[in-house]
């Protein structure tokens, strides 16, 4: 029995190595919500087995010890030797003690379960790749995903269990990418089911209504030695800069056949878009370097992961951890 679980247990850990190790060199497309989930189940069910069954068992090989060397001393007692030297204590605990297959499985089993819980249903950390959300977020950012305030949902699946909060506009969303949902994207939501969002000659418009912004001073990018026009945009209860690249025209090119593409209007000025019900519609807030709706489409809610709300760290600057807009 303990060969045989030693073995089982040895092909199902390198199995996960094996994935891990394929998804670090790029061989295939990883997952790391299934794998965690996996990692739950599997320990899981090494945990209630060796609750009800493995421990049991080594606690009765324990106890049969202990009788034997009591029988043993009674025997050796009624032969007159009054003296019994030997200390069980040693063996009893080596029977009690986890093999090596427990300890890597139901022994990591309350750790991997409360990371599980922690990353699925309430927060989850982000590390922001690109600049598409510079000034907000810059590259490095190391960020916090609230996964109730949007309603608690089934890992890996993504399905809603409880609803909670409807995402508004001006919200900072992470999101399954519509054309490629293994990918999370994190944008700003600007236009909710129902809106006509237009963005014209690089000015925002909802439902007709030209979104406030004020000049501020130029954005200088250390990344790209570069500076960009700066604006405070003020959408629903919120205020936030975005940046524009002056050499960059209004038009979108490139844009995608998405679905209810036939909603959008594309001219040189720019698009404008009808948001469908059970979508949303995403921009970066650096305006003409962001790959958003504008480009492929409406995010439909199935694909909401949740709402970023904290920076908690950057190890190139340390002044960037706190909440943002």
């Amino acid at each position: 029995m303990q060969a045989a679980m030693s073995a089982i247990t040895a092909v199902i850990l390198a199995s996960f190595v094996a994935y891990a190790g394929a998804w670090y060199a790029g061989a295939v497309e990883g997952n790391f919500a299934l794998l965690l989930m996996l990692a739950t189940a599997v320990t899981g069910i090494y945990w209630v087995a060796e609750k009800l069954v493995f421990l049991p068992q080594r606690k009765r090989a324990a106890q049969q010890l202990l009788k034997e060397h009591d029988r043993r001393k009674a025997a050796l007692l009624q032969q007159g030797f009054s003296d019994v030297e030997g200390d069980v204590e040693p063996a009893r605990q080596k029977l009690l003690m986890q093999p090596w297959w427990l300890d890597w499985t139901a022994g990591l089993f309350p750790v991997i379960l409360a990371v599980f819980v922690l990353r699925s249903f309430m927060f989850e950390p982000f590390k922001i790749p690109s600049g598409s959300m510079i000034p907000t977020l810059r590259v490095g950012d190391l960020i916090l995903v609230n996964k109730f305030h949007y309603g608690i949902r089934l890992p890996v699946f993504n399905t809603k269990l409880v609803a909670n909060n409807e995402p508004q506009r001006g919200d900072v969303m992470v999101f399954r990418y519509p054309p490629q949902p293994s990918l999370d994207y994190i944008k700003r939501v600007v236009g909710v089911p129902g809106d006509e969002v237009a963005y014209l000659n690089k000015q925002l418009t909802i439902n007709g209504q030209p979104v406030p912004r004020a000049a501020q001073p130029e954005f200088f990018d250390g990344d790209s030695m570069r500076y960009s026009s700066q604006f405070r945009e003020t959408l629903g209860e919120r205020q936030y800069n975005t940046l524009n690249d002056d050499d960059r025209p209004a038009f979108v090119p490139g844009a995608s056949d998405f679905a209810h593409r036939d909603g959008c209007r594309y001219t040189v000025e720019g698009v404008v878009c009808k948001v469908p019900p059970g979508h949303y519609f995403m921009m970066g807030d650096n305006r003409d370097n962001s790959l958003d709706s504008r480009y492929w489409g409406f995010v439909p809610e199935a694909n909401i992961v949740g709402k970023a709300f904290f920076v908690w760290m950057n190890f190139g600057d340390l002044g960037r951890i706190g909440s943002f807009e």
